[in-house]
This record gives C-alpha cells, structure tokens and sequence, in this order.
C-alpha cells in the first residue's frame, strides 16, 4: 500500500465532480465504489487497483499487478506488450488527476516526507542526548519534553510526517528555552 500527497483542496473539488469514481471510470475497467468513498478496479497488467482518500488528505491505493510467468504470458500475447504499457499510462494518468500532481512532483512530496520524518527522528535523538548531558535541566521540562517525544512518535507511526517535524521543533524550543 502506497500514500501519496495530495494538492490542497483538490479532493473536495473531486468529490463535487462525483467522486474518485468518476475518475477511475476514465482509466480503469469494472470500477466499483467502495465503503471508503474509494474505487476498486483493473486494467491490462493492473489486475486490482484499490483506492481512496484518506482522513488526513492523502491518496491511498493498493495495487497488484501480474508478475512471473502471468506477465510472461500477457506480454507474448498479441498487442500484450502495447496494452502492459497502456496499463502503466493509464496509472500514471490516474495518479496525475487524482493527486493533481504530475510523477515528478509526487516524487518531490515523497522525498520531503522523508525528510520530515528524519527530522523529526534526529530531533527526538538530539533533545534525548541533550537530557542526558545537561545538569541544570528541571524535572518539569524533562517530563513536558518526554511527552512532546511519545506526540512525535505517534505522528510518525501514522505517516503524519508534517506534524511530526512541527512537534520537533517544538521540542527544540522547549529545551532551548
């Protein structure tokens, strides 16, 4: 499963227009909703694709593709090559609309996810060693940073790499004040 950001504003405007559906309806076969608002659907080597807009604004999607001798043999089919790379255009074009970022730019998004997320990391490893180095810190900024430290790692086990690098640098403050 795969999460990728999503332009600001855009799913509201989709959902004015029908919803994830109406755009999966233009690149994939067999759409079905989903109880999620989200789609289901395939087409060529895309034998399911499952997506939806997640609570905190990112595109979801879960996606299996033939592989092995089953790609072996989609390929040697007459037209199989044309029709794999059909599949991969249409991916990519869904993609494009439904986070209304084109592969470059998503790829941007993903790598300042990472980022944040490192940061934020380095941020939590940073206030721990400076705890323990530092004698003249009270016990009271130890326990406000402590529960800054469990926000940061909550965030980061739900993806929200954003908040948590803004916590990060919360805790920074904090414990340079």
């Amino acid at each position: 499963m795969e999460q990728f950001e999503v332009k600001r504003g855009l799913i509201k405007k989709i959902d004015g227009e029908g919803g994830l559906s109406s755009i999966a309806n233009e690149y994939f076969e067999d759409v079905k909703k989903t109880d999620n608002n989200g789609i289901e659907g395939h087409y060529g080597i895309l034998t399911h694709v499952n997506a939806y807009y997640s609570d905190d604004g990112k595109l979801v999607v879960d996606v299996q593709q033939l592989k092995g001798n089953e790609l072996d043999d989609f390929l040697s089919k007459d037209n199989g090559r044309q029709e794999a790379m059909e599949s991969r255009k249409r991916w990519s074009g869904f993609l494009d609309v439904a986070t209304g970022y084109n592969a470059k730019q998503r790829g941007d998004k993903a790598k300042e996810n990472a980022k944040k997320a490192s940061k934020a990391k380095s941020g939590i490893n940073q206030a721990r060693k400076f705890m323990e180095m530092a004698k003249n810190i009270s016990d009271e900024k130890i326990a406000d940073a402590e529960a800054i430290i469990l926000e940061i790692e909550k965030e980061l086990e739900k993806s929200n790499n954003t908040r948590a690098h803004s916590l990060s640098n919360k805790l920074t403050k904090l414990l340079e004040g």
